[in-house]
């Protein structure tokens, strides 16, 4: 796969999905998975009996916590890299290798289906949903998670423009796509246009937390797709010039954090 093809997919090595999960997960994604299992019906407690299952899982934030509240939990991902860091770290899970367009379970096989921060990598989202919505049982839950507009998340703004004045647009672009479902009304149309009925957008805001700026950049190039896109010097430079572009995101002691906002969408099936 192309290093172009591999940032608009999303697809990870195994050396960027340890990263990935070591980084990028406590400082964007862990705070989003009790999010998403409430908002699918996933209770502390309550849990025990119900299915779900997380598409896109990645390393696993949103099934592990799943199958700590209770859940028989699936996860399903294409990418193998992601797939062996989620099977070291969730063994009570039953992680699958596979597309979400294509998923292969029987119609409501689910009680709940999860999809978070998956959806704007997906080759045809509307498929996509109309499979999980397949997936799906009657009075079960549809969850899918997708980052705000680029625009209303200050920190990756300013990392995406340091990104594309060093590098280049297509190399900024790699950072652009986790952003490119910001919109409501555009989420909203991909469920409409799947035939999936009466959902709601619950907009929330997170924060995203890095120990330092280093670290930061050190997450977004070696955890992610760009970790082929940029080669060493490359790297060296953007670890100097951000320490320069970004020091408005750093407090007093170095960290850094800055609002991360999300939309959750939710449709319950009749």
């Amino acid at each position: 796969m192309e290093a172009s093809q591999a940032m608009e997919s999303g697809q990870l090595t195994k050396t960027a999905a340890e990263v990935y999960e070591e980084f990028f997960v406590p400082a964007l994604f862990g705070e989003w998975a009790p999010r998403c299992c409430d908002a699918a019906g996933i209770d502390a407690g309550a849990a025990k009996g119900q299915r779900l299952l997380d598409v896109a899982c990645g390393t696993g934030c949103v099934a592990r916590e799943a199958a700590r509240r209770g859940a028989a939990v699936t996860g399903l991902d294409p990418n193998e890299g992601m797939l062996a860091v989620a099977r070291r770290l969730g063994p009570k899970v039953d992680w699958r290798d596979g597309v979400t367009e294509a998923i292969p379970f029987d119609d409501g096989s689910f009680d709940a289906v999860t999809c978070q921060f998956g959806l704007m990598f997906f080759e045809d989202r509307v498929k996509a949903l109309k499979e999980m919505w397949r997936m799906t049982k009657p009075g079960g839950r549809l969850v899918v998670a997708t980052w705000d507009a680029l625009e209303r998340t200050p920190g990756y703004a300013a990392m995406v423009a340091l990104l594309e004045r060093l590098f280049g647009a297509e190399i900024a672009n790699g950072l652009r796509a986790p952003f490119v479902l910001g919109e409501p009304a555009e989420v909203l149309g991909l469920f409409e246009a799947a035939g999936i009925p009466g959902a709601t957008v619950d907009t929330q805001v997170g924060t995203a937390r890095f120990p330092s700026i280093a670290d930061w950049v050190h997450t977004d190039v070696k955890g992610w797709t760009l970790a082929d896109a940029i080669d060493d010097a490359q790297y060296e430079v953007l670890q100097k010039e951000a320490q320069e572009e970004l020091k408005r995101f750093a407090a007093a002691d170095g960290s850094v954090h800055f609002d991360s906002p999300a939309h959750i969408v939710t449709a319950v099936k009749a």
